[in-house]
């Protein structure tokens, strides 16, 4: 079996920790809509956005 070197793969910059990530196996089938590179950094980039957008309303929390 032929082997890929890792610098060949393709990779992305993850939006939430500006860090570059590389293809896996198992992003084969769907790489054009990974844009995270962990669960972590999409969850946190999640709940960075909820917060974010409770302090926008311009009310004090109760």
């Amino acid at each position: 079996m032929k082997r890929v070197a890792k610098a060949d793969l393709p990779t992305k910059i993850c939006p939430a920790c500006n860090r570059p990530f590389a293809w896996r196996k198992k992003w084969a089938r769907m790489w054009d809509e990974v844009r995270y590179c962990s669960e972590r950094c999409r969850s946190d980039r999640s709940r960075k956005r909820r917060s974010a957008d409770d302090g926008a309303a311009g009310e004090p929390p109760p």
